[in-house]
């Protein structure tokens, strides 16, 4: 269902939009409270200041690169190596964008830009399934928006009870809490494969990843979603999609639908009986 201005609906929409996507993000949002936790925990019981944990939740929000960040700070590494191995990390977001962009290009740049700050994995898998059965550009910027803002709360909250509670049990991280991301992960990535190609990609960035996993700067992780995304993008081509249609048409076209139907009339016997009709009128008034 479209709205009359596409994009633009009332006040009463944009906050039933807004709450919606607070709302279905929740689910997300429990998977991820452990994973702040224990960033903040890490930052407690490190080099850093407890500011510099929270600092860096409010500027960078990406939990993934956060805490490759904190491991590096702390083996002493170079501003260079930090910054090259967070940004390959975060490559992936280039795909979550340019999977949105058609849904955001109608949006004015204030929205693009504070919708892209708060474009997360998680926020990507509940915008894109918002976005996947409408039309581009028929949709507002109030649904990401409620997503992303009460993924973004939630993770400053966690880091902070981390922060506060961490140094108290310091051995939390070894409880195996991070496991909680893990299922987020999943429970994202499960709905999606819906079908042939779907499947065939994650597999293959799933294996390519594990088996590649010892390259340095996770760079093996970033090789594996190219393969998913290469293996996927060839079999969406509409070459392979026209050929896989087509032998189902041939397929249902030689079915004996046609013997189905009631037999038809030659044309020799049609003009016969046509003839006989008058024929037939005039016996009949004779008679």
């Amino acid at each position: 269902m479209t709205h009359p201005n596409p994009g633009r609906p009332s006040g009463t929409g944009h906050l039933k939009e807004f709450t919606a996507g607070a709302r279905d993000i929740i689910p997300m949002m429990v998977g991820a409270a452990p994973f702040g936790v224990i960033f903040g925990t890490l930052v407690a019981t490190g080099p850093l200041h407890l500011w510099h944990g929270q600092l860096m939740s409010l500027v960078v929000f990406a939990g993934s690169a956060q805490f490759i960040a904190l491991g590096l700070i702390a083996g002493h590494a170079s501003f260079a190596v930090i910054w090259a191995t967070t940004l390959v990390v975060n490559l992936r977001h280039v795909l979550y964008s340019a999977t949105l962009a058609p849904h955001v290009a109608h949006l004015p740049p204030r929205w693009r830009w504070a919708l892209g700050a708060l474009l997360t994995d998680e926020v990507f898998a509940v915008a894109w399934e918002h976005y996947r059965h409408r039309e581009p550009g028929t949709v507002g910027p109030h649904y990401f928006f409620g997503a992303g803002l009460a993924m973004y709360l939630n993770w400053q909250i966690w880091t902070l009870a981390g922060l506060l509670f961490g140094a108290a049990f310091p051995g939390l991280q070894s409880l195996g809490l991070d496991f909680a991301m893990v299922a987020t992960f999943i429970a994202i990535v499960v709905p999606q494969l819906v079908a042939l190609r779907y499947i065939a990609a994650a597999v293959t960035a799933g294996t390519l990843a594990f088996l590649w996993q010892a390259w340095p700067y996770k760079l093996g992780l970033l090789g594996a979603v190219f393969a998913g995304v290469a293996i996927g993008v060839l079999l969406s081509s509409p070459r392979l999609r026209r050929g896989a249609r087509g032998h189902r048409e041939s397929s249902q076209n030689a079915s004996p639908e046609t013997s189905q139907e009631a037999p038809q009339e030659s044309p020799q016997e049609s003009p016969r009986k046509i003839s006989q009709t008058p024929s037939q009128e005039t016996a009949g008034a004779s008679q």
